[in-house]
């Protein structure tokens, strides 16, 4: 499977390392972009007209928060 993931997180969000965990269980690679080290990220994240995290980005469809049927889905 190679679909362009990535995921928009922070240091201090629980939901964003339990996603990551989720992705990494699944064995699927993504491109982490962490805003709270990231200014460009942070600037990419809002732009986007987002202002929480995680957001996950799967082939241009966009998941806010960990919604684990969501990924299941977008992942098949």
């Amino acid at each position: 499977m190679n679909k362009k993931i990535t995921i928009y997180t922070s240091d201090t969000c629980g939901y964003c390392h339990m996603a990551k965990d989720y992705l990494k269980s699944k064995g699927v690679d993504y491109q982490e972009k962490n805003i709270s080290r990231d200014m460009n990220a942070r600037k990419e994240l809002m732009a986007q007209g987002f202002m929480g995290v995680p957001i996950i980005n799967i082939d241009g469809e966009v998941i806010q928060g960990f919604d684990k049927n969501r990924l299941d889905e977008l992942l098949k």
